[in-house]
């Protein structure tokens, strides 16, 4: 039972997911840690990380540990295909339509439309993500400035990292590599 379930909750996902696999992870996210309990949002955050150090799609990756991690090899396979199925089924679709039809220009408006809902869904995740790097905590606390020093001082650090382009592996093991050190240093 767990193994359809994990096929079919992925498969929603992925049939929603729109905006790449940054999207997603809210959706993700509610699913393994909201509504099924599956893992805490601690160990969500880690496969979130470990999702991004990987090579592949963010999203896929993501979807692949989590089905590893409720329910092994075949969970990671069937998260995995739940997740790429709508995705696929979509391009093979919208590849025959444009090719058949040319330019539809009432599919663009959707996406246009779709872009901020997007954005909605990316920040959310954002915000959850800040709340637990600085609070240890899935919201905010009531007092702001009880806040991990340490980890303030690696984001910002890592936000001016990526405003000046430097590449994800680069910037999550000189991460790494700073949480190492204040660790030793801080303990």
């Amino acid at each position: 039972m767990i193994y359809l379930q994990l096929y079919l909750e992925f498969c929603k996902i992925g049939l929603v997911c729109v905006g790449g696999g940054y999207a997603s992870m809210p959706l993700i996210q509610n699913v393994v840690v909201d509504t099924y309990h599956w893992m805490t949002i601690s160990e969500f955050i880690d496969i979130f990380t470990i999702s991004q150090m990987t090579p592949g799609p963010v999203g896929i990756n993501a979807a692949t540990f989590c089905g590893s991690k409720v329910a092994g090899v075949p969970g990671s396979i069937l998260a995995t295909m739940g997740f790429v199925s709508p995705a696929l089924i979509i391009c093979i679709i919208v590849m025959f339509l444009l090719k058949k039809y040319g330019e539809i220009t009432s599919i663009k408006a959707i996406l246009s439309g779709l872009r901020p809902a997007v954005t909605a869904l990316m920040s959310v995740a954002a915000i959850s993500f800040i709340t637990l790097a600085l609070w240890d905590s899935d919201h905010i606390p009531q007092d702001t400035l009880d806040i991990d020093l340490k980890a303030a001082i690696i984001l910002v650090i890592a936000y001016i990292l990526v405003r000046k382009k430097m590449s994800v592996i680069r910037l999550l093991i000189l991460s790494g590599i700073m949480g190492l050190i204040s660790g030793i240093l801080f303990q």
